[in-house]
């Protein structure tokens, strides 16, 4: 049986249709797994039980957290706040850790795992430092696997097992990112400018987040998609 993941779908700013992009699927596909849609907009005892019934969980991209959270008033860039996406995928990180089932966290999902576990957002880099590199490739008219800078990926880390390296260029479409670390996460990846791109739980067997979008580079790299298969595998093996 394959191991099933959920993946929240979230709902449009308009709040009338559900949108998620297909590469996050045919990325869980290509690795094995099979993803199950959950709307964010079930109430949590229903996510709860299904969650149950999974063997892991994806947090994909998207808009900003809610800064409240953390303790802060919003930035002028902060934009699509969703409290029912909030409300579940915090739930799902903390369900995560506290029964050690598999979780991957993309871009977004890296800033939702930090929040969720007592951390805090750079709510806009270029306003917190100007002299940051460029983290956001559509703002810069750039595609979406645009390499637009280089990472350097800690040593000894399960991301660096992972990937095999420990430099490499990456996509990167963000405005936001890890401030304050939540004290049971390690950063595991740095971009030059100091910008966290990567995180994980190291009490956990693979709960990992990264800063980037891997499922856009997936189809063409070797390193994205073994991203994917050892998610997938970790999965596998809470049946």
């Amino acid at each position: 049986m394959k191991p099933r993941i959920l993946v929240p779908i979230a709902l449009t700013e308009e709040k009338l249709h559900f949108r998620l992009r297909r590469s996050y699927l045919d990325c869980v596909i290509a690795a094995g797994g099979l993803p199950v849609l959950v709307p964010v907009t079930l109430p949590l005892e229903d996510v709860r039980f299904l969650f149950e019934q999974s063997e892991g969980v994806l947090l994909v991209g998207g808009a900003d957290v809610e800064p409240a959270y953390y303790g802060q008033p919003a930035h002028p860039t902060t934009y699509g706040i969703d409290p029912d996406r909030d409300r579940v995928e915090f739930a799902l990180v903390r369900w995560a850790v506290e029964t050690d089932k598999p979780l991957l966290g993309l871009c977004r999902g890296l800033q939702v795992l930090n929040v969720a576990l007592g951390g805090t957002l750079i709510q806009d880099i270029p306003s917190h430092n100007p002299n940051a590199l460029p983290h956001d490739a559509e703002t810069l008219g750039q595609p979406r696997t645009a390499l637009l800078h280089e990472i350097t990926v800690e040593p000894h880390s399960q991301l660096a097992t992972l990937l095999q390296q420990h430099r490499l260029a990456v996509n990167s479409l963000h405005h936001q990112a890890i401030d304050q670390l939540a004290s049971s996460l390690v950063a595991t990846a740095y971009a030059d400018d100091g910008i966290i791109e990567a995180a994980e739980v190291p009490t956990c067997r693979f709960i990992l987040g990264v800063q980037w979008h891997p499922e856009e580079l997936a189809p063409t790299r070797a390193d994205m998609h073994r991203l994917f298969t050892a998610f997938v595998s970790a999965c596998a093996r809470t049946h």
